[in-house]
Protein backbone atom coordinates (compact mmCIF):
# COMPACT_ATOMS: atom_id res chain seq x y z
CA UNK A 1 0.00 0.00 0.00
CA UNK A 2 1.37 3.27 -1.02
CA UNK A 3 0.03 6.11 1.35
CA UNK A 4 -0.99 9.82 0.87
CA UNK A 5 -2.20 12.51 3.06
CA UNK A 6 -5.79 11.61 4.23
CA UNK A 7 -8.70 13.47 2.58
CA UNK A 8 -10.96 16.66 4.20
CA UNK A 9 -13.95 15.04 5.76
CA UNK A 10 -16.47 17.13 4.28
CA UNK A 11 -20.26 17.21 4.88
CA UNK A 12 -20.63 15.62 2.17
CA UNK A 13 -18.31 13.23 2.94
CA UNK A 14 -19.98 12.08 5.99
CA UNK A 15 -23.40 12.07 4.56
CA UNK A 16 -22.57 9.83 1.33
CA UNK A 17 -25.26 6.32 2.44
CA UNK A 18 -23.56 3.19 3.57
CA UNK A 19 -23.09 1.45 -0.71
CA UNK A 20 -21.21 4.71 -2.01
CA UNK A 21 -18.77 4.51 1.07
CA UNK A 22 -18.09 0.83 0.30
CA UNK A 23 -17.33 1.26 -3.01
CA UNK A 24 -15.00 4.14 -2.33
CA UNK A 25 -13.42 2.42 0.75
CA UNK A 26 -12.65 -0.51 -1.87
CA UNK A 27 -11.62 1.96 -4.86
CA UNK A 28 -8.90 3.47 -2.29
CA UNK A 29 -7.63 0.51 -1.33
CA UNK A 30 -6.97 -0.89 -4.52
CA UNK A 31 -5.19 2.11 -5.33
CA UNK A 32 -2.92 1.97 -2.72
CA UNK A 33 -4.20 4.95 -1.30
CA UNK A 34 -3.94 3.83 2.66
CA UNK A 35 -4.88 6.90 4.20
CA UNK A 36 -7.98 7.69 2.73
CA UNK A 37 -9.14 3.83 2.66
CA UNK A 38 -8.67 3.90 6.53
CA UNK A 39 -10.76 6.59 6.88
CA UNK A 40 -13.73 5.57 4.94
CA UNK A 41 -13.31 1.86 6.25
CA UNK A 42 -13.63 3.65 10.07
CA UNK A 43 -16.10 5.15 8.83
CA UNK A 44 -18.16 2.27 7.34
CA UNK A 45 -17.25 0.39 10.92
CA UNK A 46 -18.87 2.74 12.63
CA UNK A 47 -22.01 2.29 10.91
CA UNK A 48 -22.03 -1.02 10.26
CA UNK A 49 -20.07 -2.22 13.71
CA UNK A 50 -20.52 -5.87 12.57
CA UNK A 51 -18.91 -5.71 8.91
CA UNK A 52 -16.82 -8.18 8.65
CA UNK A 53 -14.32 -6.42 5.59
CA UNK A 54 -13.51 -3.23 7.47
CA UNK A 55 -12.63 -5.28 10.36
CA UNK A 56 -10.43 -6.89 7.87
CA UNK A 57 -9.09 -4.59 6.82
CA UNK A 58 -8.13 -1.93 9.95
CA UNK A 59 -6.92 -5.33 11.36
CA UNK A 60 -4.52 -5.93 8.92
CA UNK A 61 -3.45 -2.19 8.50
CA UNK A 62 -3.03 -2.46 12.34
CA UNK A 63 -0.80 -5.67 11.70
CA UNK A 64 1.42 -3.90 9.39
CA UNK A 65 2.63 -1.32 11.83
CA UNK A 66 2.65 -3.44 14.16
CA UNK A 67 0.10 -3.00 16.96
CA UNK A 68 -0.51 -6.17 17.72
CA UNK A 69 -3.34 -5.54 20.37
CA UNK A 70 -5.65 -3.37 18.32
CA UNK A 71 -4.83 -5.68 15.33
CA UNK A 72 -5.90 -9.29 17.62
CA UNK A 73 -9.18 -7.07 18.78
CA UNK A 74 -10.43 -6.30 15.41
CA UNK A 75 -9.55 -9.38 13.35
CA UNK A 76 -11.09 -11.32 16.51
CA UNK A 77 -14.30 -9.63 16.27
CA UNK A 78 -14.18 -10.47 12.20
CA UNK A 79 -13.16 -13.88 13.25
CA UNK A 80 -16.22 -14.27 15.83
CA UNK A 81 -18.60 -12.83 13.27
CA UNK A 82 -17.60 -15.91 10.88
CA UNK A 83 -18.02 -17.59 8.73
CA UNK A 84 -13.81 -17.22 8.54
CA UNK A 85 -11.88 -16.16 5.46
CA UNK A 86 -8.44 -17.45 4.96
CA UNK A 87 -7.58 -14.05 5.06
CA UNK A 88 -8.85 -12.44 7.81
CA UNK A 89 -7.62 -16.52 9.95
CA UNK A 90 -4.12 -15.60 8.20
CA UNK A 91 -3.71 -11.97 9.42
CA UNK A 92 -4.99 -12.93 12.61
CA UNK A 93 -2.52 -16.20 13.45
CA UNK A 94 0.44 -13.68 12.15
CA UNK A 95 -0.56 -11.28 14.93
CA UNK A 96 -0.52 -13.97 17.55
CA UNK A 97 2.73 -15.51 16.46
CA UNK A 98 4.57 -11.66 16.85
CA UNK A 99 2.50 -11.27 20.19
CA UNK A 100 3.91 -15.21 21.38
CA UNK A 101 0.81 -16.17 21.28
CA UNK A 102 1.88 -19.16 20.05
CA UNK A 103 -0.92 -21.67 20.61
CA UNK A 104 -3.60 -19.42 19.68
CA UNK A 105 -1.14 -18.66 16.05
CA UNK A 106 -1.05 -22.21 15.37
CA UNK A 107 -4.73 -22.86 15.76
CA UNK A 108 -5.39 -20.15 14.18
CA UNK A 109 -2.85 -20.41 10.89
CA UNK A 110 -3.97 -24.80 10.83
CA UNK A 111 -8.01 -23.29 10.51
CA UNK A 112 -6.23 -20.70 7.75
CA UNK A 113 -4.54 -23.87 6.09
CA UNK A 114 -7.67 -25.92 6.49
CA UNK A 115 -9.97 -23.26 4.37
CA UNK A 116 -7.63 -22.68 1.78
CA UNK A 117 -4.65 -25.33 1.54
CA UNK A 118 -2.82 -22.25 -0.61
CA UNK A 119 -2.98 -19.71 1.85
CA UNK A 120 1.34 -19.64 1.19
CA UNK A 121 1.60 -17.01 4.49
CA UNK A 122 -0.30 -18.94 6.22
CA UNK A 123 2.02 -22.10 6.02
CA UNK A 124 4.69 -19.90 6.36
CA UNK A 125 4.08 -18.57 9.81
CA UNK A 126 2.96 -22.15 10.48
CA UNK A 127 5.61 -23.86 10.02
CA UNK A 128 8.16 -21.25 11.66
CA UNK A 129 6.00 -22.23 15.10
CA UNK A 130 6.51 -25.83 14.54
CA UNK A 131 10.13 -25.91 13.62
CA UNK A 132 10.53 -24.00 16.70
CA UNK A 133 8.67 -26.49 18.34
CA UNK A 134 10.89 -29.34 17.26
CA UNK A 135 8.18 -30.58 14.40
CA UNK A 136 10.68 -30.71 12.27
CA UNK A 137 8.38 -32.87 9.46
CA UNK A 138 5.55 -30.99 9.72
CA UNK A 139 7.70 -27.29 9.52
CA UNK A 140 8.92 -29.21 6.44
CA UNK A 141 5.54 -29.33 5.18
CA UNK A 142 4.18 -26.61 5.35
CA UNK A 143 7.40 -24.59 4.29
CA UNK A 144 7.83 -26.83 0.69
CA UNK A 145 4.05 -26.49 0.95
CA UNK A 146 4.39 -22.52 0.84
CA UNK A 147 7.49 -22.20 -0.83
CA UNK A 148 6.08 -23.99 -4.14
CA UNK A 149 2.61 -22.51 -4.19
CA UNK A 150 4.84 -19.08 -4.29
CA UNK A 151 7.22 -20.10 -6.77
CA UNK A 152 4.71 -21.83 -8.71
CA UNK A 153 2.79 -18.39 -9.28
CA UNK A 154 6.50 -16.57 -10.05
CA UNK A 155 6.93 -14.81 -6.07
CA UNK A 156 10.16 -16.03 -3.67
CA UNK A 157 12.16 -16.67 -6.49
CA UNK A 158 14.77 -13.85 -5.49
CA UNK A 159 15.05 -11.23 -3.33
CA UNK A 160 13.10 -9.27 -6.56
CA UNK A 161 10.14 -11.05 -5.96
CA UNK A 162 9.93 -11.28 -2.37
CA UNK A 163 8.26 -9.16 -0.27
CA UNK A 164 11.08 -7.19 2.58
CA UNK A 165 9.68 -8.36 5.64
CA UNK A 166 9.02 -11.91 4.72
CA UNK A 167 12.67 -12.09 2.88
CA UNK A 168 14.63 -13.75 6.02
CA UNK A 169 11.49 -16.52 6.44
CA UNK A 170 11.45 -16.91 2.67
CA UNK A 171 15.25 -18.01 2.86
CA UNK A 172 15.31 -19.88 6.13
CA UNK A 173 12.19 -21.87 4.40
CA UNK A 174 14.33 -22.70 1.37
CA UNK A 175 17.15 -23.76 3.45
CA UNK A 176 15.38 -25.86 5.16
CA UNK A 177 13.33 -27.44 2.71
CA UNK A 178 16.96 -28.29 1.04
CA UNK A 179 18.34 -29.63 4.09
CA UNK A 180 15.74 -32.06 4.86
CA UNK A 181 13.86 -33.47 1.84
CA UNK A 182 17.10 -34.58 0.56
CA UNK A 183 16.68 -36.67 3.98
CA UNK A 184 13.25 -37.66 4.18
CA UNK A 185 13.38 -39.18 1.02
CA UNK A 186 17.05 -40.80 1.73
CA UNK A 187 15.78 -42.63 4.05
CA UNK A 188 13.18 -44.33 2.51
CA UNK A 189 15.86 -46.36 0.29
CA UNK A 190 18.09 -46.64 3.15
CA UNK A 191 16.95 -50.08 3.98
CA UNK A 192 17.73 -51.03 0.68
CA UNK A 193 21.06 -49.76 0.28
CA UNK A 194 22.00 -51.02 4.09
CA UNK A 195 20.62 -54.70 2.93
CA UNK A 196 21.89 -55.31 -0.70
CA UNK A 197 25.17 -52.31 -0.52
CA UNK A 198 25.74 -49.03 -1.44
CA UNK A 199 27.02 -50.17 -4.97
CA UNK A 200 23.61 -51.48 -5.76
CA UNK A 201 22.29 -47.84 -5.22
CA UNK A 202 24.39 -46.07 -7.06
CA UNK A 203 21.89 -45.07 -10.27
CA UNK A 204 18.83 -44.73 -8.05
CA UNK A 205 20.97 -42.41 -5.59
CA UNK A 206 22.10 -40.31 -8.90
CA UNK A 207 18.27 -40.13 -9.81
CA UNK A 208 17.35 -38.30 -6.46
CA UNK A 209 19.71 -36.33 -6.75
CA UNK A 210 18.66 -35.03 -9.69
CA UNK A 211 15.00 -34.80 -9.01
CA UNK A 212 15.53 -32.57 -6.22
CA UNK A 213 18.08 -30.42 -8.26
CA UNK A 214 21.20 -30.94 -6.45
CA UNK A 215 23.38 -31.98 -9.28
CA UNK A 216 22.04 -30.90 -13.21
CA UNK A 217 19.92 -33.54 -14.98
CA UNK A 218 22.31 -34.98 -18.38
CA UNK A 219 19.91 -36.89 -20.14
CA UNK A 220 21.50 -39.83 -22.61
CA UNK A 221 19.40 -38.58 -25.34
CA UNK A 222 18.01 -35.18 -25.44
CA UNK A 223 14.66 -36.28 -26.79
CA UNK A 224 14.20 -37.99 -23.72
CA UNK A 225 12.42 -35.73 -21.35
CA UNK A 226 10.66 -37.51 -18.26
CA UNK A 227 7.84 -35.45 -16.79
CA UNK A 228 8.75 -36.39 -13.11
CA UNK A 229 11.59 -39.00 -12.49
CA UNK A 230 14.65 -39.53 -14.75
CA UNK A 231 16.51 -42.78 -13.64
CA UNK A 232 20.26 -42.37 -15.37
CA UNK A 233 22.46 -45.13 -17.34
CA UNK A 234 19.83 -46.73 -18.57
CA UNK A 235 19.97 -47.19 -22.36
CA UNK A 236 18.10 -44.63 -23.80
CA UNK A 237 16.18 -45.85 -27.00
CA UNK A 238 12.31 -44.98 -28.10
CA UNK A 239 11.35 -48.07 -28.97
CA UNK A 240 12.53 -51.82 -27.40
CA UNK A 241 14.11 -55.06 -28.57
CA UNK A 242 11.49 -58.06 -27.87
CA UNK A 243 14.30 -60.25 -26.87
CA UNK A 244 14.51 -58.16 -23.28
CA UNK A 245 10.69 -59.43 -22.72
CA UNK A 246 10.79 -63.06 -22.38
CA UNK A 247 6.87 -63.08 -21.22
CA UNK A 248 5.64 -61.61 -24.61
CA UNK A 249 5.03 -65.66 -26.01
CA UNK A 250 3.03 -65.95 -22.70
CA UNK A 251 0.93 -62.67 -23.50
CA UNK A 252 0.58 -63.06 -26.90
CA UNK A 253 -0.80 -66.76 -26.56
CA UNK A 254 -3.88 -65.78 -24.71
CA UNK A 255 -4.36 -62.92 -26.97
CA UNK A 256 -7.34 -64.56 -28.90
CA UNK A 257 -9.20 -65.23 -25.24
CA UNK A 258 -8.51 -62.16 -24.41
CA UNK A 259 -9.81 -60.42 -27.24
CA UNK A 260 -12.89 -62.09 -27.20
CA UNK A 261 -13.19 -61.07 -23.15
CA UNK A 262 -12.88 -57.58 -24.75
CA UNK A 263 -15.48 -57.56 -26.95
CA UNK A 264 -18.16 -58.72 -24.58
CA UNK A 265 -17.26 -55.37 -22.45
CA UNK A 266 -17.70 -53.82 -25.86
CA UNK A 267 -21.50 -54.64 -25.73
CA UNK A 268 -21.79 -52.57 -23.07
CA UNK A 269 -20.11 -49.07 -24.26
CA UNK A 270 -21.16 -47.75 -20.70
CA UNK A 271 -18.37 -49.73 -19.07
CA UNK A 272 -15.55 -47.65 -20.24
CA UNK A 273 -15.13 -44.44 -18.92
CA UNK A 274 -12.58 -41.21 -19.70
CA UNK A 275 -9.56 -42.39 -20.01
CA UNK A 276 -8.03 -38.87 -19.01
CA UNK A 277 -8.14 -36.98 -15.70
CA UNK A 278 -7.91 -33.67 -17.88
CA UNK A 279 -8.42 -32.76 -21.25
CA UNK A 280 -4.61 -31.31 -21.15
CA UNK A 281 -1.44 -32.31 -20.36
CA UNK A 282 1.52 -31.05 -17.63
CA UNK A 283 2.41 -28.56 -20.31
CA UNK A 284 -1.23 -26.97 -20.50
CA UNK A 285 -1.19 -28.59 -24.35
CA UNK A 286 -4.43 -30.26 -25.58
CA UNK A 287 -4.21 -34.46 -24.87
CA UNK A 288 -6.49 -35.12 -27.75
CA UNK A 289 -7.14 -34.08 -31.56
CA UNK A 290 -9.11 -35.20 -34.47
CA UNK A 291 -7.31 -37.11 -37.59
CA UNK A 292 -10.73 -35.86 -39.80
CA UNK A 293 -12.20 -39.44 -39.85
CA UNK A 294 -15.14 -38.95 -38.27
CA UNK A 295 -17.28 -35.82 -37.47
CA UNK A 296 -17.73 -37.38 -34.06
CA UNK A 297 -15.83 -36.02 -31.35
CA UNK A 298 -12.82 -38.11 -30.60
CA UNK A 299 -12.76 -39.87 -27.52
CA UNK A 300 -10.00 -41.94 -25.15
CA UNK A 301 -12.03 -44.32 -23.45
CA UNK A 302 -10.55 -47.27 -20.91
CA UNK A 303 -11.76 -50.00 -19.03
CA UNK A 304 -9.17 -50.43 -16.53
CA UNK A 305 -7.84 -53.29 -14.53
CA UNK A 306 -5.67 -51.39 -12.15
CA UNK A 307 -5.45 -47.82 -12.13
CA UNK A 308 -2.59 -45.36 -9.97
CA UNK A 309 -1.53 -48.77 -8.05
CA UNK A 310 -5.32 -49.95 -7.19
CA UNK A 311 -6.63 -53.26 -8.54
CA UNK A 312 -10.24 -53.17 -10.21
CA UNK A 313 -11.20 -56.52 -9.16
CA UNK A 314 -14.77 -56.48 -10.39
CA UNK A 315 -13.12 -56.01 -13.88
CA UNK A 316 -10.47 -58.64 -13.18
CA UNK A 317 -13.16 -61.02 -12.30
CA UNK A 318 -15.61 -60.34 -15.68
CA UNK A 319 -12.13 -60.57 -17.50
CA UNK A 320 -10.54 -63.70 -15.96
CA UNK A 321 -7.92 -64.62 -18.74
CA UNK A 322 -6.84 -61.17 -19.07
CA UNK A 323 -6.40 -60.84 -15.51
CA UNK A 324 -4.58 -63.43 -15.01
CA UNK A 325 -2.33 -62.71 -18.10
CA UNK A 326 -1.48 -59.43 -16.45
CA UNK A 327 -0.71 -61.04 -12.79
CA UNK A 328 2.18 -63.53 -14.95
CA UNK A 329 3.96 -60.10 -16.24
CA UNK A 330 6.21 -57.65 -14.17
CA UNK A 331 3.56 -54.90 -13.85
CA UNK A 332 5.15 -51.81 -12.20
CA UNK A 333 3.96 -52.17 -8.29
CA UNK A 334 3.76 -48.59 -6.77
CA UNK A 335 1.68 -47.99 -3.57
CA UNK A 336 -0.88 -45.74 -4.50
CA UNK A 337 0.48 -44.57 -7.98
CA UNK A 338 1.37 -48.40 -10.48
CA UNK A 339 0.43 -50.45 -12.14
CA UNK A 340 -2.18 -48.72 -14.86
CA UNK A 341 -2.98 -51.79 -16.97
CA UNK A 342 -6.40 -51.33 -19.21
CA UNK A 343 -8.31 -51.41 -22.25
CA UNK A 344 -7.61 -48.52 -24.11
CA UNK A 345 -10.03 -47.66 -26.31
CA UNK A 346 -9.41 -44.98 -29.54
CA UNK A 347 -12.47 -43.97 -31.32
CA UNK A 348 -12.32 -43.51 -34.95
CA UNK A 349 -11.11 -40.49 -36.06
CA UNK A 350 -9.54 -39.90 -32.62
CA UNK A 351 -5.30 -38.29 -32.07
CA UNK A 352 -3.85 -38.61 -29.10
CA UNK A 353 -1.59 -35.26 -29.85
CA UNK A 354 2.11 -35.53 -28.58
CA UNK A 355 3.52 -35.53 -25.23
CA UNK A 356 6.01 -37.38 -22.77
CA UNK A 357 5.80 -39.55 -20.00
CA UNK A 358 6.37 -39.37 -16.28
CA UNK A 359 9.67 -41.85 -15.89
CA UNK A 360 12.14 -43.87 -17.75
CA UNK A 361 11.88 -46.30 -15.04
CA UNK A 362 8.82 -47.19 -16.34
CA UNK A 363 7.86 -49.21 -19.59
CA UNK A 364 4.73 -48.96 -21.71
CA UNK A 365 3.25 -52.05 -23.78
CA UNK A 366 0.88 -52.66 -26.35
CA UNK A 367 -0.92 -55.98 -27.00
CA UNK A 368 -3.54 -54.97 -30.09
CA UNK A 369 -6.40 -56.59 -29.67
CA UNK A 370 -8.69 -54.72 -32.68
CA UNK A 371 -6.80 -53.16 -34.92
CA UNK A 372 -8.80 -51.93 -37.76
CA UNK A 373 -5.50 -50.68 -39.96
CA UNK A 374 -5.17 -47.11 -40.86
CA UNK A 375 -3.43 -46.37 -37.78
CA UNK A 376 -0.37 -46.20 -36.01
CA UNK A 377 1.93 -44.77 -32.95
CA UNK A 378 4.75 -42.70 -33.39
CA UNK A 379 7.66 -42.45 -30.78
CA UNK A 380 10.70 -40.13 -31.29
CA UNK A 381 9.70 -39.77 -34.45
CA UNK A 382 8.95 -43.14 -35.88
CA UNK A 383 5.85 -44.66 -36.57
CA UNK A 384 4.91 -47.75 -36.31
CA UNK A 385 1.58 -49.88 -36.90
CA UNK A 386 -0.44 -52.17 -34.49
CA UNK A 387 0.10 -55.72 -35.59
CA UNK A 388 -3.57 -58.06 -33.76
CA UNK A 389 -1.48 -60.17 -30.97
CA UNK A 390 1.60 -59.18 -31.75
CA UNK A 391 3.10 -56.69 -28.48
CA UNK A 392 5.59 -53.90 -28.38
CA UNK A 393 6.93 -51.77 -25.75
CA UNK A 394 8.43 -48.12 -26.04
CA UNK A 395 9.57 -45.24 -23.66
CA UNK A 396 7.18 -42.92 -23.58
CA UNK A 397 9.55 -40.10 -22.21
CA UNK A 398 10.62 -39.90 -25.66
CA UNK A 399 7.53 -37.30 -27.81
CA UNK A 400 5.13 -39.81 -28.92
CA UNK A 401 1.49 -39.82 -30.23
CA UNK A 402 -1.20 -41.91 -31.93
CA UNK A 403 -3.43 -41.93 -34.47
CA UNK A 404 -6.48 -43.93 -35.67
CA UNK A 405 -7.58 -42.58 -39.14
CA UNK A 406 -10.26 -45.52 -39.60
CA UNK A 407 -13.87 -45.18 -39.38
CA UNK A 408 -13.75 -47.97 -36.35
CA UNK A 409 -12.51 -48.35 -32.97
CA UNK A 410 -9.03 -49.54 -32.42
CA UNK A 411 -8.53 -51.38 -28.85
CA UNK A 412 -5.12 -52.44 -27.21
CA UNK A 413 -4.38 -54.36 -24.06
CA UNK A 414 -2.28 -51.55 -22.02
CA UNK A 415 0.05 -52.40 -19.67
CA UNK A 416 3.26 -50.68 -17.51
CA UNK A 417 5.87 -52.99 -16.78
CA UNK A 418 9.71 -51.82 -15.42
CA UNK A 419 12.35 -50.85 -17.67
CA UNK A 420 14.11 -54.41 -18.33
CA UNK A 421 17.56 -52.67 -17.84
CA UNK A 422 16.93 -52.18 -14.19
CA UNK A 423 17.83 -54.29 -11.78
CA UNK A 424 15.39 -55.52 -8.87
CA UNK A 425 17.23 -53.68 -6.42
CA UNK A 426 16.50 -50.95 -8.66
CA UNK A 427 12.93 -51.15 -8.97
CA UNK A 428 12.10 -51.71 -5.48
CA UNK A 429 14.20 -48.37 -4.84
CA UNK A 430 12.08 -46.72 -7.63
CA UNK A 431 8.67 -47.87 -5.66
CA UNK A 432 9.73 -47.08 -2.33
CA UNK A 433 11.26 -43.50 -3.33
CA UNK A 434 8.02 -42.62 -5.48
CA UNK A 435 5.84 -43.78 -2.70
CA UNK A 436 7.43 -41.04 -0.44
CA UNK A 437 7.09 -38.41 -2.57
CA UNK A 438 3.75 -39.43 -2.98
CA UNK A 439 2.97 -39.55 0.64
CA UNK A 440 4.61 -35.73 0.80
CA UNK A 441 3.01 -34.46 -1.94
CA UNK A 442 -0.64 -35.09 -0.77
CA UNK A 443 0.58 -33.76 2.33
CA UNK A 444 1.94 -30.62 1.21
CA UNK A 445 -1.37 -30.18 -1.57
CA UNK A 446 1.46 -30.64 -4.52
CA UNK A 447 1.41 -32.49 -7.26
CA UNK A 448 3.58 -34.97 -8.98
CA UNK A 449 4.17 -33.51 -12.53
CA UNK A 450 2.00 -36.05 -15.28
CA UNK A 451 1.35 -38.44 -12.28
CA UNK A 452 -2.41 -38.62 -13.42
CA UNK A 453 -0.97 -39.68 -17.24
CA UNK A 454 0.02 -42.19 -18.74
CA UNK A 455 -0.03 -42.81 -22.56
CA UNK A 456 -1.21 -44.70 -25.55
Amino acid sequence: MRTESPPDVTPEHCSVDTAELTRSARAHAERGETASAKLLYSQWLEREPDAIEPLGFLGRLALMSNQLDHSIALLERAKNLGPNGAEILQDLGIAYRRAQRLDEATATLQRAVEVDPTQRRSRLHLGAIQESRGQTHEALVNYFAAVSNAQGKGFWRSRETTPPALAGLVEHAIAVIERERPILLDRSIAPLRDRYGRESMVRVELALAMYLEQMPTTYADPRQKPTFLYFPGLPSTPWFDRALFPWYEELESRWSTIRDELVAVMQEPDELVPFLDSPVNVQGLPFMGSTGASEAEPQWGAYFFHRHGVRYDAHCARCPTTAAALDAVPIVRIRDHAPECLYSVLSPGAHILPHRGVTNTRTVTHLPLIVPGNGALCVAGEARMWQEGRCFSFDDTFLHEAWNHSDKTRVVLLLDSWNPHMTQVEQLAVAELVAQIGDFSRETHTAIPGDSESTD
